[in-house]
C-alpha cells in the first residue's frame, strides 16, 4: 500500500502566485547555471590569453643572442671581481641581478641607433641570468672560503696546507659548477608553474626590466602568473551584473551589497576598483609614458649617483694605490677611543661600499649582523680574556678571543640550520601528510598503480557513448540549483600555464646532462686531491647535495633567501658521522663535501630566481637554461684567476683579506670531528646553540603573528 501523500494539487488550485514563484525558480536557476558557465569560460580565456602570452614572447629571436651572452658575460666578470673581493674580506656575496639588468639595459639603450634588432625584455633577461651565473661564481665555487681554508688554514697534521695550481683551481671549478644548475630545471615545474612561489628577488628583477622597457601598458606580463585569479576577478564581475539584473527585476529576493556564492551563500560585493586589477598587474602593469621616462630619470640618476660612489670606495679601499698615499687614515678609525682600539680592536672602517652592500641586504640582515657584532666583540671577547679562556692577543685567530668567539657563531649558526632545514623537511609532511595518504591509498584502491606500470591499457573499455538519456541528465546536472554547493574544479594542466614545450628543456637532455655533470664533478676531484677524497664521500656530498637543493630553492622561493650556509654546515655534520676522526683526512674531506653541498644549492636557488623572472617577463626557459650553463663555465674559470691573483698579490690571511669564511669553514670542520676546540669553547657554544635553537623555532611559530612583519 503506497504512503499516504496527502491529496493532490490539481491546476484549478494552483494560483498565479504560485505560477509566478515557479517561474522566478526556474529562471534563478537558468541564471545560475549561465553564470557557471561564463565563469568557467572566463577562467578558460584567461588561461589562453596567458598561453598565448607565453607562446608569442618565447618565440622572440631575442631570447638567446650572442650579443645579449656577450654582455652578460662582461657585466658578470665585473660582479666577479666585486664579489671575489668582498668575500675574501666579509664572506658576503651578491647576484646583483638588478644591477646586471640595469648596466645591460643601459649599455643597449646607448647602442640602440646602430642595431637593427630592439632590445626587449626577454633579452634582458638572458643578460641578467648569464652576468648572475658568473658573479656568483666565488661562493659557488669556494673560493671566499673553502679554498683559503684548504690553502693556508690546514695544519701540517691535517695534511696541510693545500697548495694547488691554477689549472687545477679551474678543474674543481668547472667539476662543480654544472650539476646544481641541471638539477634545477625539473624543481621549476613544482615551485614556480604548480605552486607559484614568489621569489622575491627574481619578481623583482621581473618588475625593474618591465619598467625599463615601458611595458607599463601590457597587462599580459603578470597575467599568465595569476591567470586563474584575473579569471576569477572577471567572474565577480559577471555575478555582480547578473546579480544587479535580479535586483532589478526581482528587488525581494536580494540583499543590497550582497552577493551569492558558489555555494548559494551571501557574501559582501567586492569593490569594482579593487577586483578591477591584480597587485602584480598593477606593479607590471601600470604607468603612462611620461611615468616612464620619469622613473628612468630617476633610475639614470641614482645608477650614476651609485657609480660615482663606488669609484670613490674602490679608491679609498684598495692600497698601495695613489689613494692610500692622499688618504691614509681611512681604516681602522679609533673612533671610540685609542685603548678600546688597541686592546679590543673597536674601530671604525669607512668604507661607502659596505654602505652598497648594506643597502642591498637591507635591515632585516644588517642589524642581525650589528647585534651579533655587539654581543661578539663587546660582551664576549671581553668576557674570554678576562676569564683566561684565551692567552694570546685579541687578533689572534688561534690562541686569541678572535678565534674563540668563532666556536660560539658556529653553535649558533648550526642550531639555526638544523632548526630551519628541520622544519622545510617536516612542515609539507604536517600540512599535506594526510591528503597524500589519501591520495595514495585511493590510487592503490582503483587500480591506477596498474596502469602507471603498465599491465592495464587505458581507455579500452573504460568509457562508452552518452545515450540521449544520459546527455539529459548531464544537462540537468549542469543546471543544478545554486542551492546545492558546486566541487571546486580539480587542478589540472590547463591551469598550470607554461611556454610551450619546444621552449623547455627536455627530461631526456636534463637526465643526460645530470649523469654528466655528476661524472665530471666526480672525475675532476679525483685528478685535483687524487686518494685524499674516496669515491663514495663524492658520491655521497653530490647526493646531500641534490636532496638538500631542494629545500634550498622551497625557502629562496619563500623568504628570499637560500641558506647555504647552513645546508653546507649540515653537510659537514653529516660527513663527521661517516668519515672517522682518526682519519687524516677527516678536516679536508669533511671541507670538500661541504663545498659540493653549497655548490649545489647555489646553483640550483640561483638558477630558479632567473626562470622566475624569466616566466613572469615570457623568457624561454631553454634559452635561460644554456645562458645559465654559459655562464656558470665562464664564471668557474674567471673566478680561479680572479682567486689565484688576489691571493698572489696579496697576505692571506692579513689585512686586506682576514678571509672570516675560511675560518669559520675550518673550525667547524674541527668542531664536527672534535679537534681543536679552545678551553669553554664547547660549554659556551652549547648553550649558545641551545638558546638560539629556542629562538629559531619561536621565530618559525611565530610567523604572521602580529609581532612579526609578515612577507
Amino acid at each position: 500500500m503506497a504512503p499516504d501523500r496527502g491529496p493532490e494539487q490539481s491546476d484549478e488550485h494552483v494560483t498565479p502566485t504560485t505560477r509566478l514563484s515557479e517561474s522566478e525558480d526556474s529562471d534563478t536557476d537558468f541564471r545560475k547555471a549561465s553564470t557557471e558557465e561564463d565563469i568557467e569560460g572566463n577562467q578558460s580565456t584567461a588561461v589562453e590569453e596567458a598561453q598565448q602570452f607565453l607562446a608569442q614572447q618565447a618565440e622572440q629571436a631575442q631570447n638567446f643572442t650572442t650579443r645579449g651572452v656577450l654582455v652578460g658575460l662582461a657585466i658578470g666578470v665585473v660582479i666577479c671581481f666585486s664579489n671575489t673581493y668582498f668575500g675574501l674580506q666579509t664572506g658576503w656575496v651578491s647576484g646583483m641581478t638588478m644591477p646586471a639588468a640595469l648596466i645591460g639595459f643601459a649599455f643597449f639603450k646607448s647602442i640602440a641607433k646602430h642595431i637593427d634588432l630592439p632590445f626587449t625584455p626577454v633579452e634582458n633577461v638572458l643578460v641578467q641570468t648569464v652576468a648572475g651565473a658568473v658573479g656568483t661564481m666565488p661562493l659557488g665555487c669556494g673560493f671566499v672560503g673553502v679554498m683559503p681554508a684548504l690553502n693556508f688554514l690546514l695544519k701540517p697534521e691535517e695534511n696541510g696546507p693545500l697548495q694547488l695550481p691554477a689549472g687545477k683551481l679551474i678543474l674543481w671549478s668547472l667539476g662543480i659548477c654544472f650539476f646544481g644548475v641541471v638539477f634545477a630545471v625539473p624543481l621549476r615545474k613544482e615551485v614556480i608553474i604548480r605552486e607559484k612561489l614568489k621569489f622575491p628577488s627574481g619578481t623583482a628583477t621581473a618588475l625593474i626590466i618591465s619598467v625599463l622597457h615601458g611595458d607599463g601598458d601590457d597587462a599580459k606580463i603578470a597575467r599568465h602568473e595569476c591567470g586563474i585569479g584575473t579569471a576569477r576577478r572577471r567572474s565577480a564581475d559577471i555575478l555582480r551584473s547578473r546579480t544587479r539584473s535580479q535586483d532589478v527585476l526581482h528587488p525581494s529576493s536580494s540583499i543590497s551589497g550582497l552577493l551569492p556564492d558558489a555555494a548559494g551563500n551571501s557574501q559582501a560585493a567586492p569593490s569594482i576598483s579593487n577586483q578591477g586589477t591584480d597587485p602584480d598587474e598593477s606593479l607590471l602593469g601600470s604607468g603612462s609614458k611620461s611615468d616612464w621616462k620619469a622613473k628612468i630619470r630617476l633610475l639614470t640618476t641614482a645608477f650614476g649617483v651609485s657609480g660615482c660612489y663606488v669609484r670613490a670606495a674602490m679608491l679609498a679601499t684598495i692600497p698601495d694605490t695613489l689613494s692610500s698615499y692622499f688618504i691614509p687614515h681611512l681604516h681602522d678609525l679609533p673612533i671610540f677611543g685609542l685603548p678600546l682600539a688597541k686592546n679590543w680592536l673597536w674601530t671604525f672602517n669607512p668604507s661607502p661600499a659596505y654602505v652598497g652592500q648594506g643597502i642591498i641586504m637591507g635591515p632585516a640582515t644588517t642589524l642581525h649582523m650589528l647585534l651579533g657584532a655587539i654581543v661578539g666583540w663587546g660582551l664576549l671577547s671581553p668576557l674570554a680574556k678576562k676569564k683566561g679562556w684565551v692567552s694570546g692577543p685579541v687578533d689572534d685567530w688561534n690562541s686569541g678571543s678572535k678565534g674563540w668567539i668563532v666556536w660560539v657563531s658556529l653553535a649558533i649558526m648550526l642550531a639555526d640550520s638544523l632548526v630551519s632545514l628541520g622544519w622545510l623537511v617536516l612542515r609539507p609532511l604536517i600540512t599535506h601528510g594526510p591528503q597524500w595518504y589519501n591520495e595514495a591509498r585511493e590510487y592503490l584502491q582503483n587500480g591506477h598503480i596498474w596502469k602507471t606500470l603498465g599491465f592495464q591499457e587505458s581507455g579500452r573499455g573504460l568509457y562508452k557513448a552518452l545515450g540521449s538519456s544520459e546527455r539529459a541528465g548531464s544537462h540537468r546536472l549542469r543546471s543544478r540549483s545554486a542551492s546545492q554547493p558546486r566541487a571546486p574544479p580539480e587542478k589540472d594542466a590547463q591551469s598550470e600555464v607554461d611556454a610551450p614545450p619546444a621552449h623547455l628543456v627536455p627530461n631526456r637532455v636534463v637526465l643526460g646532462l645530470l649523469l654528466l655533470s655528476i661524472a665530471f664533478c666526480v672525475f675532476a676531484i679525483r685528478v685535483v686531491f687524487g686518494s685524499l677524497v674516496p669515491y663514495y664521500a663524492i658520491f655521497l656530498s653530490i647526493i646531500l647535495a641534490l636532496l638538500l637543493s631542494i629545500m634550498g630553492v622551497r625557502a629562496q622561493g619563500e623568504t628570499d633567501l637560500n641558506p647555504v650556509s647552513g645546508i653546507s654546515k649540515l653537510t659537514q655534520l653529516v660527513f663527521a658521522l661517516v668519515i672517522p676522526s682518526s682519519n687524516p683526512n677527516a678536516v679536508t674531506v669533511n671541507l670538500l663535501a661541504g663545498a659540493i653541498s653549497e655548490s649545489g644549492a647555489l646553483q640550483a636557488g640561483d638558477m630558479m630566481q632567473d626562470l622566475k623572472t624569466g616566466h613572469l617577463l615570457g623568457a624561454s626557459p631553454k634559452a635561460q637554461f644554456y645562458g645559465q650553463m654559459i655562464g656558470s663555465a665562464v664564471g668557474a674559470v674567471v673566478s680561479a684567476g680572479v682567486y689565484k691573483l688576489y691571493t698572489d698579490v696579496y697576505e692571506v690571511p692579513g689585512g686586506m683579506f682576514q678571509v672570516p669564511t675560511a675560518y669559520v669553514w675550518v673550525f667547524t670542520a674541527r668542531l664536527v670531528t672534535g679537534k681543536g676546540l679552545p678551553h669553554m669553547a664547547w660549554q659556551c657554544a652549547l648553550g649558545a646553540g641551545c638558546v638560539f635553537a629556542l629562538l629559531t623555532a619561536i621565530r618559525i611559530k611565530g610567523q604572521g603573528k602580529w609581532w612579526q612583519a609578515c612577507k
